[in-house]
């Protein structure tokens, strides 16, 4: 971030659809020159908050800011932001130029001006040799920047992105991410992306908000969110990890001192207070080390294994049959061990985390 200066205010927003509650007061900031993802599961809410701040939903309660500004019962057309959508909405019969064109014609903008910021803006997004093409003569991927140089065109003070990328294939996908984060920084101005995919907003967030039922759980940065997650919900939603059921003792200053299975006492950092008795122990997979059985925190036995070229997954059981997943990295040096081996677990200091639920 760059700025101090809040670009989105997000006040106790709360939207229902009859007796169904969508949004539960929610509420946020959002930086200017940001990038700030809302990222959950079908059914969170991101969407609805997203089109909230558009002006395509009227919310129920709470209030919308934008730098200052209350637009909460502004109408779409009224609020300085712009939409890219999951499927572009392109004119076919028109060429490049006159799809970013056309917004700025119905805003009232002259033809010499509007072709003007249109050769900007498709410039900008490296474009501007297919300005005579129609969208039916473009791939995927070009398609989507079209509709970025027309969403970009007007000079929204925010630019809303509803799972712009979900439509094009992995290879396209992972090369569009690198070039949507320069573009953010490149224009200045605060993109609010919405997703349910969790590598997409860990690659190019700023700060992420994971919601779920209408809440949000977490706000923070990637790392953040994926190394310090404060509930088990972020923890099993973000990545992968293990989730073991352990002993806790007690939790002093944010530390706990916890029962593994098998019976050794451990100590890790604690996300909230946890009265003592049953809680969860969240562990990233590549943050377990295999080492020779009884030198380590757990004893398992491998019980299977996935090759996945860059990584190798191992499949684990613990002596009460909870089962745990190790990543290790394909190497020379790495030695994986054979199905039915007994090894012994080693947790990676400060890596294993207590949760509340």
């Amino acid at each position: 971030m760059t700025s101090t200066n809040i670009a989105v205010k997000i006040d106790n927003v709360v939207k229902r659809y009859g007796t169904v509650t969508a949004l539960h007061g929610v509420s946020l900031d959002i930086m200017e020159n940001e990038f700030f993802t809302l990222l959950g599961p079908s059914g969170c809410g991101k969407t609805t908050l997203l089109r909230s701040i558009a002006g395509f939903e009227e919310v129920t309660g709470g209030a919308i800011k934008l730098k200052g500004t209350d637009i909460t019962g502004q109408p779409p057309h009224k609020r300085p932001v712009n939409t890219v959508f999951q499927q572009y909405a392109l004119f076919p019969h028109m060429t490049v130029t006159e799809n970013v064109m056309f917004g700025l014609l119905r805003k009232g903008w002259n033809r010499q001006e509007a072709e003007r910021r249109a050769q900007e803006v498709l410039e900008l997004v490296q474009l501007q040799e297919f300005a005579k093409r129609k969208p039916t003569q473009m791939s995927g991927g070009q398609q989507q920047r079209v509709a970025l140089a027309r969403a970009l065109a007007p000079r929204p003070e925010v630019l809303l992105l509803d799972e712009p990328l979900s439509a094009l294939d992995l290879k396209l996908r992972q090369a569009v991410r690198v070039e949507l984060k320069a573009l953010q920084r490149e224009t200045g101005i605060a993109f609010i992306f919405v997703t349910h995919d969790q590598e997409e907003a860990l690659t190019m967030s700023d700060r992420i908000a994971v919601m779920s039922a209408g809440r949000v759980q977490q706000i923070g940065s990637p790392r953040e969110i994926y190394e310090t997650p404060v509930n088990r919900f972020v923890a099993d939603f973000i990545g992968e990890t293990n989730l073991l059921d352990v002993a806790v003792q007690s939790v002093t200053d944010s530390t706990a001192s916890i029962t593994l299975p098998g019976g050794n006492a451990f100590e890790c950092p604690a996300a909230a207070v946890v009265d003592p008795g049953q809680g969860h122990l969240s562990v990233r997979p590549e943050r377990i080390t295999i080492c020779e059985p009884g030198t380590g925190h757990l004893n398992a036995t491998v019980t299977g294994q996935v090759y996945l070229g860059t990584d190798i997954h191992l499949q684990l059981r613990l002596v009460d049959n909870e089962q745990v997943n190790v990543r290790l990295q394909n190497a020379e040096a790495t030695t994986v061990p054979e199905t039915g081996t007994q090894v012994g677990l080693k947790l990676e200091t400060g890596a294993a985390r207590l949760l509340a639920d």
